[in-house]
């Protein structure tokens, strides 16, 4: 007999609290951040028992990571099997050092997550994104794929033609891509008469961008790959500090929370726990982390939940899609915007074929917006029906500068990057901040 969600529920809490416990011991011996935090605050670590007496202890903050690295290691630097990094999105790149025991964690988190994606070992997976400059993603998917004894094909970011060759030649099951690239690849089959409905490929794990809005209904990206591609898209959402990622099942309603690995909260300004459907930052402590663990750590992700039973069995909550950063917040002209609104909007257009939004500071310190565009042509009826469609959504005009295939490519594209670049900040010294 199947136990109740109730019952469920218990027992994810239980083990969730005896995790919990020792990870506060842990830090409480081996983390200078930690150690110092819990003398300066009087917190007692043997007071903190249970998921609620986390409130006990103050939130670690981005900034924290950023100034104080090396404070969070709690080895020695023979111990360190795996150095990763952030990607340097809302400032300086964070190192996150992980020991072998960290790197068996991580491939145990995708493996998770790839059979919540309905993955199997019967699957041949398509690796189209960085393996190398210490991305800590691109050793979690390949690692979660050998734990499921699936097949992996290791061919990296980019190139079309390669990819579809390797695709029709070896004939792969899934692809793991940026959502954006996946309309590349598309366009490339238009182009060189690809029937891409008669591929092998079947399904496509989708990294790094929105393809649903916050009601679990597909945004504009999604909607352009699924209508020209019968194809199962599966949503992820992940951060390189927790070392875990929620992944959607095949009902498409959201990640899945891996409970074992992380506690999370969702935090409003005061930091307290928001309710369901609710915005707020995504915070969390991880468990079984030797490396580098947090405690309360806010990642500036801001995410609603919903902790309605999912159809496919589980019960513990799913994340939405990312509404945005805290800290790319947009106040334009009274008008309040995350990048991935604009992202939606922009990619509903077919006048707009590629773009990155940049935003900097004015003389008097207000928001402006600058879009770079490539048009779908050159022509005062183009330019008219995009600046009127801005309008008309926006409420408000941005500026927009038109460019050239290369001119947007250098743009998306930084020898810094390991991702594709469509948010350029500019509004503080650390210029050139990108998402």
């Amino acid at each position: 007999m199947a136990a109740s969600p109730d019952n469920q529920m218990n027992s994810v809490t239980a083990r969730q609290e005896a995790g919990l416990r020792e990870l506060i011991q842990y830090v409480s011996v081996n983390s200078p951040f930690y150690k110092q935090l819990f003398k300066r605050h009087a917190i007692d670590p043997a007071g903190i028992r249970t998921v609620e007496d986390l409130k006990k202890i103050p939130v670690t903050e981005k900034d924290d990571l950023q100034k104080r690295e090396s404070d969070f290691l709690c080895v020695p630097v023979s111990k360190i099997a795996e150095y990763t990094s952030t990607s340097g999105t809302l400032g300086s790149p964070v190192t996150i050092a992980l020991t072998a025991k960290d790197l068996e964690r991580l491939a145990y988190n995708e493996y998770g997550s790839f059979t919540c994606a309905d993955g199997s070992k019967d699957d041949i997976y398509q690796l189209m994104l960085t393996l190398d400059r210490q991305f800590m993603a691109g050793i979690a998917y390949y690692s979660g794929i050998r734990k499921i004894g699936a097949g992996i094909i290791r061919l990296g970011p980019g190139v079309p033609a390669l990819q579809w060759e390797t695709i029709q030649r070896l004939k792969p099951t899934a692809i793991v891509a940026v959502p954006s690239f996946i309309l590349k690849l598309i366009a490339f089959a238009r182009q060189n008469g690809i029937d891409i409905n008669s591929t092998s490929v079947k399904k496509a794990v989708c990294i790094g961008e929105n393809i649903r809005n916050t009601d679990f209904s597909l945004n504009i990206l999604g909607r352009k790959i699924t209508e020209a591609w019968d194809i199962k898209l599966y949503s992820t959402y992940a951060s390189t500090e927790m070392q875990t990622a929620f992944t959607e099942c095949g009902q498409g309603k959201g990640g899945h929370y891996q409970p074992e690995l992380v506690i999370v909260e969702l935090l409003d300004e005061n930091n307290e726990q928001v309710g369901p459907n609710t915005p707020g930052e995504v915070t969390i402590t991880t468990l079984g982390v030797e490396g580098m663990p947090l405690l309360r750590y806010k990642t500036g992700d801001i995410c609603m939940y919903d902790d309605a039973p999912c159809a496919c069995g589980r019960t513990t909550l799913r994340l939405t899609s990312l509404m945005g950063r805290k800290k790319q917040m947009i106040k334009f002209k009274g008008t309040t915007l995350y990048p991935p609104a604009l992202f939606d909007l922009l990619n509903e257009r077919e006048e707009i074929v590629d773009f990155v939004v940049e935003v900097y500071s004015d003389e008097i310190g207000l928001d402006q917006v600058l879009l770079y565009i490539i048009p779908a042509d050159n022509t005062e009826e183009c330019d008219h029906s995009i600046r009127a469609y801005l309008q008309a959504r926006l409420r408000v005009s941005p500026q927009i500068k038109y460019v050239t295939p290369e001119e947007i490519h250098k743009l998306q594209f930084n020898e810094a990057s390991r991702k594709v670049v469509k948010f350029i900040d500019r509004r503080s010294p650390e210029v050139g901040k990108s998402a």
